[in-house]
């Protein structure tokens, strides 16, 4: 009688698993996790490829290549104290295939996250250790000199991570693969300011071009009118030269007039 039983719950599990929907693809790029039906993890990850039954318990799936953490409306403190308007980044982590059942049965349930019928290992913890690397690195740079060094910001976020995860002995279980800024936008103060210092230094490399066009004219003038002195000293000079040779060859006749004169009489 017994016999008869288990043979008729086989053949009713056979069954089951030969319909539609009694079974979980595991994906590229995935891997998953059976739950019995006592609702325990099962040991051993079941890799990409695989066709897990779930007519008994069920399987949880775990994507763990290039994972994408979406950072948004944040608003760090540059080098110069000023609070950036806003600033969004893209972490791209990968989860070690081997430890997913280690991450996922001892760490906290607050670190993943759930998404569409997939669960996403340490996403949230990745979450908040970005952003920790982020605000960060951003204290290492001027708000106005943050776009011109994206791609220093973005290696040393990387980097201040992957020693976050090396701290907590995770660098064997989590990668970070890539960090991308999105946008850098400083404060609007911050970006008039800018502005104004700039306006202000085109305003005084003008003045600085007037001064020196006026030294310049102002030299120039002074030379013409040396120059000019000079002329009508050697037009004295030659003209006092001819009349001497005049006099001298006995072509000019010498009146002398006294100084105080002030008038002539008619002469006849």
């Amino acid at each position: 009688m017994m016999l008869k039983k288990m043979m008729v719950i086989v053949g009713a599990i056979a069954i089951a698993a030969s319909t539609t929907g009694c079974f979980t693809r595991i994906e590229t790029g995935e891997v998953g996790l059976r739950i019995g039906f006592d609702k325990q993890i099962k040991s051993g990850e079941i890799l990409p490829g695989s066709f897990p039954q779930t007519v008994i318990g069920d399987v949880i799936t775990f994507p763990v290549k290039d994972v994408n953490v979406q950072l948004e409306n944040m608003t760090p403190i540059a080098k110069d104290n000023s609070t950036m308007a806003d600033m969004d980044a893209v972490v791209v982590y990968n989860i070690n295939q081997d430890q997913v059942s280690e991450l996922y049965t001892t760490k906290s349930k607050a670190f993943h996250a759930t998404f569409q019928g997939d669960t996403y290992l340490m996403y949230n913890y990745v979450v908040q250790m970005a952003r920790n690397a982020i605000y960060k690195v951003s204290r290492e740079y001027e708000a106005l000199d943050m776009n011109d060094n994206r791609q220093a910001m973005e290696q040393k976020i990387r980097e201040t991570m992957a020693r976050s995860l090396a701290e907590e002995k995770l660098d064997g279980a989590i990668t970070v693969s890539q960090v991308l800024i999105r946008n850098i936008a400083p404060a609007a103060s911050v970006v008039a300011s800018a502005n104004e210092l700039v306006r202000a230094k085109n305003e005084l490399k003008q003045k600085e071009v007037e001064v020196k066009t006026a030294e310049a004219e102002a030299r120039r003038m002074a030379a013409l009118a040396n120059q000019s002195a000079q002329s009508i000293e050697y037009m004295k000079a030659q003209t006092g030269l001819i009349v001497a040779e005049a006099i001298k060859a006995g072509k000019v006749n010498t009146i002398i007039i006294p100084h105080n004169l002030t008038m002539l009489g008619n002469t006849k």
